[in-house]
């Protein structure tokens, strides 16, 4: 059986969308004459905790673990809410951050580059060196973000005659929060760099959207593969909310607030019969407080529902049971290719989806096309009043459905055996 290593940060119990793509991917690997080994950090400062999620680690998996230092833990000396927000990737706006908040977003942009996680490559690289012998592993994975992981591939893929894939689950330089940083020149020129590098000397690339695909292909000549994330199991048999209830489910951070959809939804409850005693906006996850704010201008905070973080067991149910699902996105051109983890887990459970995000956006459009509900550009107000009128209209007769088409190519087995054929080089 071909053996894989697979160096990633986000592991049970770690939270959130990012440890579910490699967790489900080393789950089925076997299926496919692929035994996965997996090298994680031995003592990590995770964001978000998930305990429920160790409980679908794979028995059989041999998970090795290397000591970590950790400089968010530094910095929550000063301030560990703040620290913990930054490491989430909540960044408030230039005009609300504090003198503290700017100085860390400072160094952490110019001091650790790529992230606060560089310095796991050194001890890293030295001790899968002994584990490529021992084990006699001919194939390496990496994982980002955190970004520096790519960088403990780059340098085994200069020493070993290994085959390696960079695995890209979100963008390097043209993620959205990238420009927040504060970087200087200087540091801006050294992510690039190390972008490109790893791009140059990985044997193939695989990245979770085709957006990510074209901005890598004017940068590099590597094959780069588009596996998406994705979902597991069938769709659950839950009750509907009584309520005519907008669910998001994640962080929701204040680039990202729908004003349009508050604007909307206020406007119904003046105009629309019966609507001010059916609304509920329930918010699962970290919310921004510019979210907040905007839903209070518009008169929704009685509306409100705010669950905060909860595991992914419980998220399955808050999907399931809501009338409809949101699905948002900053409006900006470098987030056309952003797929939000959540949209295949919306897909699996059939609910509505209304989306709201950038032009051609690539998630929206997706929305679409599996007949999984509306997407919408921030100007659309008009159109989305419509479809909004019309989909409460259908809550008050028990007629408010969703029949996606075409969306078993988005299982996670349907998705390692993908994964499986990229990588076939050895047999």
């Amino acid at each position: 059986m071909q053996k894989v290593l697979i160096i990633t940060y986000y592991w049970p119990p770690a939270g959130g969308p990012g440890v579910q793509r490699w967790l489900n991917f080393v789950k089925y690997l076997p299926n496919y004459g692929i035994q996965p080994i997996v090298f994680i950090p031995e003592n990590p400062t995770y964001p978000l905790v998930d305990e429920s999620l160790v409980n679908q680690l794979p028995t059989n998996i041999k998970i090795i673990k290397e000591p970590i230092i950790e400089p968010y833990s530094w910095a929550s000396i000063f301030s560990r809410k703040k620290t913990k927000r930054i490491s989430s990737g909540i960044i408030p706006k230039k005009d609300k951050q504090s003198g503290l908040e700017r100085l860390l977003l400072w160094v952490r942009g110019n001091f650790f580059i790529p992230d606060a996680r560089k310095y796991w490559v050194r001890p890293s690289v030295k001790s899968i060196e002994n584990i490529l012998e021992k084990e006699a592993i001919s194939t390496l994975i990496t994982t980002g973000p955190p970004h520096s992981l790519h960088l403990i591939g780059l340098q085994l893929k200069k020493k070993y005659a290994i085959k390696w894939v960079a695995d890209f689950r979100d963008p390097w330089t043209t993620i959205g929060y990238h420009n927040q940083l504060k970087l200087t020149k200087w540091a801006q020129k050294k992510h690039k760099t190390l972008e490109k590098s790893v791009l140059d000397n990985a044997d193939t690339v695989v990245v979770t959207s085709k957006n990510t695909r074209d901005e890598f292909k004017v940068l590099t000549r590597t094959g780069i593969n588009v596996i998406t994330n994705g979902f597991v199991g069938e769709k659950p048999e839950m009750e509907l909310t009584k309520k005519f209830t907008l669910s998001h489910i994640g962080s929701l951070l204040t680039d990202r607030n729908p004003e349009v959809l508050w604007e909307v939804l206020s406007e119904m409850l003046v105009e629309v019969d019966g609507f001010k005693n059916d609304l509920e906006i329930q918010l699962i996850g970290i919310v921004g407080d510019g979210v907040k704010e905007s839903l209070n201008s518009n008169g929704l905070q009685l509306y409100l529902t705010e669950v905060g973080y909860v595991g992914h067991d419980k998220v399955i149910s808050y999907q399931a049971s809501s009338q409809v699902l949101l699905l948002l996105e900053i409006d900006a051109k470098k987030t056309r290719g952003i797929i939000p983890g959540k949209l295949f887990e919306y897909l699996k459970v059939k609910r509505p989806i209304l989306a709201i995000g950038p032009e051609l956006w690539e998630a929206g459009k997706m929305v679409e096309d599996h007949n999984a509900g509306y997407y919408f550009k921030r100007n659309d107000k008009k159109a989305l009043r419509n479809i909004l009128e019309k989909w409460y209209s259908d809550f008050k007769k028990g007629e408010l459905i969703c029949n996606s088409i075409a969306i078993e190519q988005y299982h996670r087995k349907a998705l390692t055996k993908k994964l499986a054929e990229v990588l076939q080089w050895e047999s």
